[in-house]
């Protein structure tokens, strides 16, 4: 760095020497319009030379202020930025700590960081995520060796104390950031429950508008929650999927182009239900699902121009249910499906086009409804 003397003294010279140089320049313009009649009038010269000069200064003052202000608000950012950065260390570590109480105010303080860190949102929202993705922990064993809450060892809810709280306040709160009317959304956020395990939530009434996994997950016993849900512009993966006691309700949903993906899932006594929902061109894919005791219901859906797969399908023992459904323009594939007491019926459903395949299946419907061999191609 320069002295300040040194750089005033420069600063000096330089304005001189370019007041000079304007003064000339004006000079030798006049001089070229005077007359004897009319001379050049220095003092004229040099007041434009200052004008001139003056507004130069202005806009160099003008820039250096602007360039300053940038300055300040790129340190200002930064502070901003590392002031969430702690944030989102401190609610990741509260979300690890051992105390129930702590686990769930670091789902708060995760959230809170969500709705400020627009950036980051999606990171913030894959940690609530990756927490329901963990398994749950059992309780710890006693100096007797018997676990403590032994009459919970064989439930799905045998958790350490608070755990289940925790959960399902991530779930309720990732639900009030997807309504319509959230101050905050997070509907455009993908979220990601491979594999995770659930035993009982709500998600109703929410605006999907990514990709949402349920891969692999685990419901169970408890009832899981998309009553009312808009997957307009989402997809849904259900892929692998095992219901095995619980229930997962789609009742008045919207499918207006989305996909809800059901491939190779397991019904063992659960059950899900479709019932009254809308499909718009969006698709439903039950290929190789298989139904042991379990249930799906489409009573009173509406099908225009949506598709519903159960290629290669297994029923034994479970159902399909399509009562008083409407189709018009929709598509429904049991191609190469296997029935082995299962029911799939049809009883009051309503046909106005689209088409039906029953090819190369093993078994048949329960009850056709509307639809006869000839028309469904078997």
């Amino acid at each position: 760095m320069w002295p300040v003397w040194v750089v005033g003294l420069l600063a000096l010279l330089l304005t001189l020497a370019v007041g000079y140089g304007i003064y000339e320049f004006l000079h030798s313009l006049a001089a070229k319009e005077a007359t004897p009649e009319n001379p050049v009038a220095t003092h004229e010269v040099i007041r434009t030379a200052l004008a001139t000069l003056t507004f130069a200064g202005a806009v160099l003052a003008g820039v250096y202020a602007y360039r300053k202000q940038r300055l300040a608000e790129s340190d200002a950012h930064r502070a901003d930025e590392q002031q969430l950065a702690e944030r989102f260390t401190t609610a990741a570590e509260q979300l690890g700590h051992d105390r129930a109480a702590v686990r769930l105010a670091g789902v708060y303080a995760m959230a809170r960081l969500a709705d400020d860190w627009i950036e980051q949102r999606q990171v913030c929202v894959d940690v609530l995520c990756a927490y329901l993705r963990m398994p749950y922990e059992p309780y710890p064993e006693t100096a007797s060796g018997t676990s403590e809450g032994e009459s919970l060892r064989s439930t799905p809810t045998a958790h350490k104390e608070g755990e289940r709280e925790v959960r399902h306040s991530i779930i309720r709160t990732i639900r009030s950031h997807l309504q319509p009317q959230a101050p905050t959304s997070w509907s455009a956020c993908n979220f990601d429950f491979t594999r995770a395990t659930f035993d009982g939530g709500h998600l109703q009434g929410s605006l999907f508008k990514g990709t949402v996994s349920f891969g692999g997950a685990e419901f169970s016993s408890r009832s899981f929650y998309f009553r009312g849900a808009d997957f307009s512009a989402a997809r849904v993966y259900f892929g692998g999927a095992k219901f095995s006691g619980g229930s997962v309700d789609f009742r008045n949903a919207t499918f207006g182009g989305g996909r809800v993906d059901f491939t190779g899932a397991k019904f063992s006594g659960g059950r899900v239900h479709f019932d009254g929902a809308k499909f718009s061109g969006g698709s439903v894919d039950f290929t190789g699902a298989r139904f042991i005791d379990g249930t799906a219901t489409f009573v009173n859906a509406e099908f225009s121009g949506g598709r519903i797969t159960f290629f290669g399908a297994k029923f034994s023992g479970g159902s399909v249910d399509f009562t008083s459904a409407k189709f018009s323009g929709g598509r429904i594939d049991f191609c190469r499906a296997k029935f082995s007491g299962g029911a799939v019926t049809f009883t009051a459903a309503l046909y106005s086009g689209g088409t039906v395949d029953f090819e190369n299946v093993t078994g048949a419907p329960q009850d056709w409804g509307p639809f006869r061999p000839n028309d469904a191609g078997g």
